[in-house]
């Protein structure tokens, strides 16, 4: 083997290349340390400045931090250099998804498995808020077990992306597996537009060719508009029956994600899967967070990325900050979540505001036209990261209440605010 390899930042081996595309090359690598195999994906920071997709590389990280789950592409931490920023991630040993269905179409209950897996994955995405937008077979990666892993967050879009009517404007995504309202450019759900392009695959798995392939781009966009496919021949009726749901033009009768795992063929050798399990898991009550005297790491020997604002050398506030109307903030806590939210609380109770809790792990603060979302996320059992949102509300009044008020208060349970050279 050519001995080309380099060590980064004294951690990772960097091997043969695995892809590349505008921005970013993907090389193999091995962490040092552990002997782990990794993908490392290194972004040319000055063409991303250029091409004006700061905004789209931070929201890939965000994504990649909101989203822990088995079937989703881990990112193992972030790292920068001038004029680099390096995403390690899990590495997909057995390839795309691709590949394996371009052999020709997969026996039923494999399709069923990698269908199963897609949705549980799609699903916790979507729970977080966040949509894929690109899913198609190419950015369906296998692990060395088999297991499906969705990547490429690249177009992703989050809940804030909507616009006032609730609906997503940007056209992206691969012809083939794009929803045609998507096409039709009037606005679309990011969610209902993911369940058309599951249903896309869906097909593509089984069958082993597109469900709407034209060499004419028109004639495609046509045939999605109307859902004009034929299930070949060897499709089980009940197959059939949950296509015509999932590949339904309307999106407003389109068959839900929680509709398609309760169907029968979609359940069945369903128990080895987990539709719910994530690595970072919002806040749960003490009883269930593990009460623990494990002493708090320090921030290079931690993996979770969303502190890497705590060390210089890693801080990509510089890069992202694109304006000063910055909404949100977010703070990393060595307490435990029961303490964050007491301390939540005695903010409330200072400012006279309500604090509700709307699921696990996630509370609102508001009073009057002022509405701050909080949600608290577990990255280990003795490390929590804290993200507030401002709803609603006048930017100037949020500005003064966080520095005032809500910083001063919480100044017990913060370990750091994140993009900020605050070190203890």
């Amino acid at each position: 083997m050519e001995t080309k390899e380099k060590i980064l930042m004294k951690k990772y081996e960097v091997g043969r290349m695995l892809g590349q595309g505008s921005f970013a090359k993907v090389y193999y690598g091995r962490n040092v340390g552990t002997g782990q195999s990794v993908a490392i994906k290194v972004i040319d920071k000055g063409k991303v400045v250029k091409a004006g997709l700061m905004n789209q590389t931070k929201r890939e990280i965000s994504i990649m931090k909101l989203v822990r789950h088995q079937n989703v592409m881990h990112l193992e931490e972030v790292m920068a250099t001038k004029t680099k920023i390096y995403f390690v991630m899990e590495y997909a040993k057995g390839g795309e998804l691709f590949k394996v269905v371009a052999k020709g179409r997969l026996k039923e209950n494999t399709a069923r498995k990698y269908f199963q897996q897609l949705i549980c994955a799609v699903n916790f995405c979507h729970s977080r808020g966040v949509y894929h937008r690109d899913l198609k077979p190419e950015n369906l990666l296998l692990d060395e077990n088999g297991e499906l892993k969705v990547s490429d967050f690249g177009l992703s879009a989050v809940r804030e992306s909507k616009r006032q009517d609730g609906l997503l404007h940007t056209t992206c995504g691969t012809p083939a597996y794009v929803a045609p309202e998507i096409i039709s450019r009037k606005g679309y759900d990011g969610a209902k537009a993911d369940i058309w392009s599951c249903g896309v695959i869906l097909f593509v798995l089984l069958a082993g060719y597109l469900p709407f392939h034209e060499r004419n781009l028109m004639e495609m966009y046509r045939k999605i508009a109307k859902a004009d496919y034929k299930c070949p021949h060897w499709f089980p009726p009940q197959v059939r029956r949950l296509l015509s749901t999932i590949l339904d033009t309307n999106p407003n009768t389109r068959i839900s994600i929680a509709n398609i795992m309760e169907n029968p063929w979609f359940q069945k050798g369903l128990n080895s899967i987990n539709a719910g399990d994530a690595v970072a898991k919002p806040f749960q009550s003490d009883d269930t967070v593990a009460q623990t005297n494990v002493e708090m790491a320090r921030p290079d020997n931690l993996n979770a990325f969303d502190i890497i604002s705590l060390s210089a050398g890693f801080d990509l506030s510089a890069l992202f900050v694109t304006n000063d109307h910055k909404d949100d903030i977010q703070f990393t806590s060595t307490s435990s979540a029961s303490s964050i939210v007491s301390k939540l609380e005695d903010v409330a109770r200072q400012l006279r505001f309500k604090l509700t809790k709307k699921d696990q792990g996630s509370f609102r603060l508001e009073e009057g036209t002022m509405s701050i979302d909080i949600e608290i996320f577990q990255i280990s059992p003795s490390f929590h990261l804290v993200q507030m949102n401002k709803c609603s509300g006048d930017f100037i009044e949020y500005q003064h209440l966080l520095s005032q008020n809500i910083r001063p208060a919480l100044k017990e349970v913060v370990w750091s605010w994140l993009g900020e050279q605050q070190h203890h």
